[in-house]
């Protein structure tokens, strides 16, 4: 797991929401995994473009940092799920929230993305 280098800014709201949902794919794991997307192989699936390792790191962080838990089926090949625990699905709002600004400002952006892309 990735140790820190700097002691980590928790003394503020927006920091603390930022240690937890700071990394690229970790509002997308949430919000996969509250759609029943519950296997490594479904998460690897609906978020093609991240690596595995990206994704298992991810997984890890937000497991350990008590927004999900794994389960692990005694079966052959073992059989691993995750859901959200209380303190994960009160973090669902704000992934909520960045999804609504995310489709109502999404074309702005991918112009601005377009504009910058022309010009270098």
């Amino acid at each position: 797991m990735y140790k820190h280098k700097l002691e980590r800014p928790l003394t503020c709201g927006v920091g603390v929401t930022m240690e937890l949902l700071g990394g690229k794919w970790k509002p997308c794991l949430l919000h996969n995994i509250r759609q029943d997307l519950r296997r490594p192989s479904q998460l690897h699936r609906s978020n093609a473009t991240a690596t595995p390792r990206v994704l298992n790191q991810q997984l890890k962080e937000l497991e350990a940092d008590g927004l999900i838990y794994k389960v692990i089926h005694a079966v052959l090949p073992p059989k691993v799920e995750y859901f959200l625990t209380p303190f994960g699905e009160s973090l669902l709002a704000v992934v909520d929230a960045m999804q609504s600004w995310g489709e109502a400002h999404g074309d702005e952006f991918r112009a601005v993305v377009a504009r910058r892309l022309e010009q270098s």
